[in-house]
């Protein structure tokens, strides 16, 4: 047993491993955003679904023996794709819309045959361990799998993530993997002897079939699940930043929940979680309207128990509905295609139809809604008017489903000129009115990213951030050439509304860059910041990062004066806009004696430590700016870095003034390798 057992584990584990591991290797090639690793995950749960059905296919047509040649010769072939080391020059620094597809098309040709190999090994091997030793339970190593899929998440950000390289992480997975290869193929092997007479598997074609209600709530329980996970994530990822941790938090409860349903039937009670879940839903619909307002733990806290009780409720009843051990094949197939329809609605189908993130609320609710279904059709509850029957776990969830309909009703009706979405993330501009008049606001998530006044008079005013005690402005009006009259040449990364053009006078040159084009559009349409400013601007659509690189090699772009990084994904910054090797790049698109200017307003992470570490690392002196609220203006509270090797700005009487010399901060330095989450929590 022990080989059998080691072979799943092994597989789970890599299976599980990769996925950080690509994720991370990928995601500052298509901006760094939440819905990057939604794409990765509906490839992976899509190729789950094809290894299931591999494994379906010829365990159900072929004899052991031909099993065990078809897939030693898959498993040979697999050795060819390795070590996994994508191209960044192939893959990257294309402009998108909704790069879905590059990223799916991306992981297919380095990852696909090895991924559908793994996907395959839980249910092949348990089906020939079934074989191999009739009469001994197989679910068991489906325990055992998921346990090793939970390991390799642990152990990625905690482990491999900090000691480990990521060219390196793909090499020892190279190698561990060719290991599974072996153990996997001595499986086949030994099947192959000690079945070989078997004629194709007579328990799978006497065993009754299942049934279409049987399958459809396998499907439907497996998907909302999946849906949960995604959204869940998706929802945690845009307000805190886009990390493997936060990847993997939700990853490991779900499959947590997969561990504790089928290693036995003593972990899950339908009525201790139906309470639960009763609980944690409008728990989570509360974080969920509240957004910011809620300190970072308690969110965390509550997006987590709310989708560790859906999948515990999902799974359990999938467990308490699973068929015997000759379907088997049949029941994992059909979770997996549960799986892939989540990640199918939550990385396509949502952004393209829902204006906003609809999908959390949508999932929640039919959370609810199939475990009503399945404790009726297992006749744990039965809908009834007496008096016994209207209180308990069933009630409670049906105000649980009261409760979303009323956040999702206001998400729905939330006020709005203007609505749009797509990979990016969700666009909103609104109107609103102070005591100033009428303005204009658009915000990405819960995050402003610039509001406008509407009278003709104040429209020219840079407003929230961006105010005239701003960093940005105090980095524009101070610096030494605009001092002495001269134009400037300024970098943006990040359009929002484009109010930063307001700073602009004639002569100067102001380019932004900005990676949604729907952002782009919205800044035209709905503002007038970049058609108001007397400055030449343009805007370059694109990865920041990417095209300033492009423009290094190309020689032909003049240096910045000043460079402002001020880009958000809702509440979370693109961490690979703050390594080191991301500085480097930045102080070679500057003049020697250029400013570099980061807007580190955040509502969870201290960055000042992360900066300081690459003000030291370029050889540069860095100073903290903290602008006040003035609602006079319509100025809001900010607090901002420059960092910059010019005595002479430094010097100026107002940067002193405005600007804090750090002292006794101990510096971190990110790098594209590793960059922790934790270290720079508030």
């Amino acid at each position: 047993m022990f080989l059998f057992a080691i072979t799943v584990f092994l597989g789970a584990f890599l299976l599980f491993q990769v996925q950080p591991l690509l994720g991370r290797y990928i995601l500052p090639w298509f901006g760094g955003g939440p819905s990057v690793w939604t794409s990765c995950m509906l490839f992976f749960q899509t190729l789950l679904l094809g290894g299931y059905a591999y494994a379906h296919g010829i365990a159900s047509r072929l004899s052991p023996r031909w099993q065990a040649r078809l897939h030693l010769a898959l498993l040979a072939a697999s050795l060819f794709a390795l070590p996994l080391d994508p191209d960044a020059e192939l893959w990257s620094g294309r402009v998108f819309d909704d790069p879905t597809e590059s990223i799916l098309l991306l992981l297919l040709v380095t990852a696909g045959l090895p991924y559908v190999m793994l996907s395959a090994t839980s249910p092949l091997v348990q089906r020939w361990f079934d074989l191999s030793m009739p009469g001994r339970s197989a679910y068991r190593l489906y325990a055992l799998s998921n346990a090793g899929s939970l390991l390799a998440l642990l152990s990625y950000p905690f482990v491999v993530e900090p000691l480990l390289a990521v060219r390196t992480q793909s090499k020892v997975w190279s190698a561990a993997y060719a290991l599974f290869v072996a153990t996997c193929g001595l499986c086949a092997w030994r099947v192959s002897r000690t079945a070989a007479a078997a004629p194709a598997p007579v328990a799978t074609r006497s065993a009754v079939p299942a049934t279409a209600s049987q399958l459809t709530l396998w499907l439907a329980l497996s998907a909302c699940g999946s849906t949960l996970l995604l959204a869940t994530t998706n929802q945690m990822s845009q307000e805190i930043a886009v990390v493997p941790f936060l990847w993997i938090l939700p990853l490991s409860l779900y499959l947590l929940s997969f561990i504790l349903t089928f290693e036995s039937d003593r972990w899950y009670r339908p009525k201790l979680f139906g309470y639960l879940l009763a609980v944690a839903v409008p728990g989570a619909c509360a974080a969920m309207a509240a957004g910011g307002l809620l300190p970072l733990e308690v969110q965390i806290v509550l997006f987590s128990l709310a989708l560790f009780a859906a999948c515990m409720s999902c799974h359990g009843e999938l467990a308490r509905a699973k068929p015997p051990a000759a379907l088997a094949t049949v029941f994992y197939l059909t979770i997996a295609a549960g799986g892939a329809l989540g990640g199918l609605f939550v990385a396509l189908i949502a952004p393209r139809v829902f204006p906003g993130y609809w999908e959390y609320p949508l999932g929640l609710a039919a959370c609810c809604v199939l475990t009503l279904i399945a404790w009726v059709r297992s006749g744990a509850w039965t809908p009834s008017l007496r008096p016994e029957a209207l209180w308990g776990p069933p009630p409670a969830l049906l105000l649980a489903l009261l409760t979303v309909g009323y956040a999702f009703d206001a998400q729905v009706a939330e006020p709005s000129v203007a609505l749009t979405r797509n990979f990016y993330g969700v666009l909103r501009v609104s109107e609103g009115a102070d005591h100033n008049g009428a303005f204009r606001i658009l915000t990405h998530g819960r995050t402003e990213h610039g509001t406008q006044y509407l009278d003709a008079k104040q429209r020219f005013w840079p407003t929230t951030y961006f105010g005239p005690d701003s960093g940005a402005a105090l980095a524009i009006e101070q610096h030494p050439k605009r001092r002495r009259g001269e134009p400037l040449n300024v970098g943006v990364i990040g359009l929002g509304a484009g109010t930063l053009a307001a700073y602009g006078r004639p002569g100067d040159q102001f380019r932004f860059y900005e990676i949604n084009p729907q952002v782009v559009s919205v800044a035209r349409s709905q503002f007038t910041y970049l058609s108001d400013s007397p400055a030449h601007v343009d805007v370059v659509v694109g990865d920041a990062r990417i095209r300033l690189e492009e423009e290094l090699a190309a020689d032909r772009r003049p240096l910045f004066d000043i460079l402002i990084v001020d880009a958000f994904s809702s509440g979370a910054i693109p961490m690979h806009l703050l390594t080191a090797e991301a500085g480097e790049i930045y102080a070679q698109r500057m003049t020697e004696k250029g400013l570099l200017v980061f807007h580190i307003t955040n509502r969870f992470l201290d960055l000042e430590p992360v900066l300081e570490g690459m003000a030291e690392h370029l050889g540069m002196t860095a100073i903290r700016t903290d602008a006040s609220p003035n609602p006079s203006i319509g100025a809001s509270a900010s607090r901002w870095m420059i960092l910059t090797r010019n005595e002479s700005f430094l010097a100026e009487p107002p940067v002193q003034r405005a600007g804090h010399r750090l002292a006794g901060l101990s510096p971190l330095r990110w790098t594209d390798n590793f960059a922790g989450l934790w270290q720079a929590l508030r």
